[in-house]
C-alpha cells in the first residue's frame, strides 16, 4: 500500500512539475508573439527623421528616411540566403545633409558581382535602424585584404569606415543591381510552441508511464 501511495505521489507531482512548464511555456509565446507584432509594426511604420542620437536599444527597427550622397567605399559582408544564393551585403558610407556619416546596408550581390561598379551620389533611401548581433565563437575573423566580412558588427564597420556606428537598413532599391535585403522578424527566434508541445508531450508519458506502474503494483499486491 505505501509503494502505491508513493507512486500515486510522485505521478501526481512529476505530472504536475511538466505541465507547469508546458503551460509557462505557452505564456512565453503569447508574450512572443506580441513582441514580434510590435516590432513588425515598428518596421513598417512611415519612415520619420534620423534621431539625433540613435540609441542600439529603443531606436532598433525604427523606420527612418535620409536624404545625402553615398560613398564609394564600400564593405562586402558574405551572406547566403534561401532565394538568391550565396552573394554580399553592401555596406556602405552615407554622408546626410546635415553632414552626418551613417552606414548604409544597400543588400545583396552575388559573388560574381563583387568588383562591380554600382551607383553612388545624391539619393533618398528608406529603410530602418538595427544593430545586428551575428557574431559568435564560430564566426571567422573578416579578411580585410580581400574586403571579406562575416558579421554586421557595426562599431568594427563603422571604424573601417569613418562613421557614426548606426547602420541603415535599406527598403528602397539604391541600384538595379543590388537586392534590398529589408529587415524582418523571420530571424528572431519563437520556439515556444515547440517546447510547450515537448513539456507537455512528457506530461503525457509521464501519466501512462505512473498508470502503469500503479496498476503494476496493485497487481502484485493482488496476487
Amino acid at each position: 500500500m505505501r509503494r502505491f501511495l508513493f507512486l500515486l505521489v510522485f505521478g501526481i507531482v512529476g505530472g504536475g512539475v511538466l505541465v507547469s512548464l508546458g503551460t509557462w511555456q505557452m505564456r512565453r509565446l503569447e508574450w512572443k508573439q506580441g513582441v514580434l507584432a510590435e516590432i513588425e509594426a515598428r518596421i513598417a511604420a512611415d519612415p520619420v527623421a534620423l534621431p539625433a542620437a540613435p540609441d542600439p536599444e529603443a531606436d532598433r527597427y525604427l523606420s527612418v528616411r535620409v536624404a545625402g550622397t553615398l560613398g564609394d567605399a564600400e564593405l562586402h559582408v558574405l551572406v547566403s540566403t534561401r532565394d538568391l544564393g550565396a552573394g554580399y551585403r553592401i555596406i556602405a558610407p552615407f554622408t546626410t545633409v546635415a553632414g552626418r556619416r551613417i552606414l548604409v546596408d544597400r543588400g545583396y550581390i552575388p559573388t560574381e558581382a563583387k568588383n562591380e561598379q554600382r551607383s553612388t551620389g545624391s539619393m533618398e533611401i528608406a529603410g530602418n535602424l538595427h544593430w545586428p548581433q551575428e557574431i559568435d565563437s564560430f564566426t571567422p575573423d573578416p579578411e580585410p585584404d580581400k574586403n571579406i566580412w562575416f558579421a554586421r558588427e557595426v562599431p568594427i564597420l563603422a571604424a573601417t569606415l569613418d562613421t557614426e556606428p548606426v547602420l541603415l537598413i535599406a527598403r528602397s532599391q539604391t541600384d538595379p543591381g543590388v537586392t534590398p535585403l529589408p529587415v524582418t522578424t523571420v530571424g528572431i527566434p519563437n520556439d515556444h510552441l515547440q517546447y510547450a508541445v515537448t513539456w507537455f508531450g512528457l506530461g503525457l508519458v509521464w501519466a501512462m508511464m505512473t498508470l502503469y506502474f500503479l496498476w503494476r503494483t496493485r497487481a502484485r499486491s493482488r496476487s
